[in-house]
Formats: structure tokens, sequence, C-alpha cells
């Protein structure tokens, strides 16, 4: 439970901050500078728990390469999204009566946004917090952090920014982005994490190899005894 809990707080305190620079008076073109930095120091306070995911493209994205358990997807991906809902239930009691104006993206070019740079984004996380040859670094929250920073500076104006299905899904409560549009996050994001979690492993023989070998030590014991069989 206690990695769930790290997971909702660290996109709580993400979307707040989505929030609170977005709307009303808030850091104005300095905004994202502040989310990649919200996102960085919650990697950091929670890396050590949960991963520090606080995104569910990147959840599909880790559970594709080998390094999230089957059974904690659908509750990462629950406690991400309550803790998004919350957030702007929060941001719209501190910010009540600020102008909202809805983002109206073009469809193509906003999923091709939104799918560039979830690819980025989980190709980053794969890298700098899963991979052996970077392991024990203590970067990778800003590398991380920076990622989203960069692509909400490059292409916040087209999609939104929103790289994660939790932070979707908050600024739909908050009106930033219409509900209609969900799907648009929902699509991107998701492709984006599955592409680069291919990506990666692509890239990275000898790390599949070593997911393979560790997947096969972890078999209860029964199941391997009765392979044996089966191949006898």
């Amino acid at each position: 439970m206690q990695k769930y809990v790290a997971e909702f707080i660290g996109t709580f305190f993400l979307v707040l901050t989505i929030g609170c620079t977005v709307i009303g008076h808030g850091v104005g073109p300095l905004a994202p500078l502040a989310i990649g930095s919200a996102l960085m120091v919650m990697i950091f306070a929670g890396g050590h728990i949960s991963g520090g995911h606080f995104n569910p493209a990147v959840t599909l994205g880790v559970w594709l390469r080998g390094k999230c358990e089957t059974k904690d997807v659908a509750p990462y991906m629950i406690f991400q999204i309550m803790g998004a809902v919350l957030a702007a239930l929060v941001v719209k009691f501190l910010k009540a009566g600020a102008a909202v104006a809805p983002l109206q993206p073009a469809t193509v070019p906003a999923l091709l946004a939104e799918f560039l740079f979830t690819f980025a984004l989980v190709y980053v996380v794969l890298n700098v917090a899963t991979a052996k040859g970077t392991s024990g670094n203590s970067f990778y929250g800003l590398a991380i952090g920076f990622t989203v920073l960069v692509g909400a500076f490059s292409v916040g104006n087209i999609s939104g920014g929103a790289f994660n299905p939790a932070v979707a899904t908050g600024i739909s409560v908050l009106g930033l982005s219409s509900w209609a549009n969900i799907w648009i996050y929902l699509v991107a994001d998701f492709a984006g994490a599955a592409v680069a979690a291919g990506a990666f492993k692509a890239l990275n023989l000898a790390e599949r190899e070593d997911v393979r070998r560790l997947n096969s030590r972890d078999q209860p014991r029964e199941q391997k005894e009765r392979e044996q069989k089966e191949v006898a």
C-alpha cells in the first residue's frame, strides 16, 4: 500500500502545480519550469518507494519493460488518477472565480505532439531509472523532470503538454481541456509509452535477457517442475 500512496502523493502535487501555475494569476510562460521541477522533486521524494511513476503511461512502459509487477499496474493507475482528481478539486477551490478557457487543439497535431513527447518521457524514464548502465545514479529525477519541461515548452500550445493520462484527467476536471478531447491523450500517451518500451528493449538487448532470467528465477518451483515434466 505504501507505494500506491506514494504514487497518489506525487501525482497530486504534480497536478496541483499545473493548476496553480496555469489558472488565474499564475506564472505565465514559466509554468513549464514549475511543473518540471514539481515532477523532479516528487520523483526524488517517492522514487525509492514506488519508482516515482506518477503517470499511467510511465507505469505501462515500465511494465512492458519488465520492471513493474502485473499486480501493481492497475492500482498504480487508479491511485494516480485519484491523486490527479483530488488535486484538480483543490485547485478549483484555491482558484475559485478565476476564468478558465479550455484548449481547443487540432486533433492530428495534438496526437502527434503527445505521442512524441510521451515517447521521449518514457524512453528517458526507462534509461535513467531502470537500466543497469545507469543504476544508482543521482540524476534520474532531474532528467525526467526536464523532459517534461522541454515538452511543455515545445508543444504546450499545441496539445496542452500533458504526456500523462492522469494529468489529462486533472486538466479536464479543471476545465483546461474538454472531456471530449481526453481520448487524444489516452491514445497518444499510451501509444507513445508502448513504443518507447519497445525501443528500449531493441536498443538494450542485454537488459532484456536479464529480465528473462529474473522472470525465470521468480517462477514458482511447482511451475518449473511442471514445465520440466512436459518437456520430458
